[in-house]
């Protein structure tokens, strides 16, 4: 059986050279995707270098900026692409948002990855405590 879903997308933010880095952000997101998560986990980690914490507002315009150029990030199961293209649009501006991955608490099982930034999930409709975080990405602290 399937659930109609309403897919909205936000209006197109930014100009068209950010809007070009964000289809090239969510174009290697897919790429990073396939990998095991090990791998996946060091290659952000070395990409993570230099960048400062980032902002609740610009990670959020990140993530909206993906979500403008991908229809597929928008989808119930875009989430990995979407969190990944986010954190790979956020370097640009010398910022690194945490990633996270995680599982719901409560039946069915589903994993689930996002961005938090100031210590808040960036565009998630869930509540606080729906998710158990198994790893993170934080910026890098020298």
């Amino acid at each position: 059986m399937s659930t109609p879903a309403a897919l909205t997308r936000p209006a197109r933010p930014g100009t068209p050279g950010r809007r070009l880095m964000a289809r090239s952000a969510v174009l290697a997101a897919h790429g990073l995707a396939t990998l095991p998560p090990a791998r996946l986990r060091a290659v952000l980690a070395v990409l993570r270098r230099g960048a400062g914490p980032a902002t609740y507002a610009e990670a959020e315009a990140a993530r909206n900026l993906v979500l403008a150029v991908s229809l597929r990030c928008l989808g119930p199961k875009g989430c990995l692409p979407r969190s990944l293209a986010t954190v790979l649009l956020c370097p640009a501006a010398g910022r690194w948002p945490t990633w996270c991955v995680g599982v719901r608490v409560a039946p069915p099982f589903a994993a689930h990855s996002w961005v938090e930034a100031e210590g808040r999930m960036v565009g998630e409709p869930m509540p606080a405590g729906y998710l158990a975080t198994l790893f993170t990405l934080p910026p890098h602290v020298r």
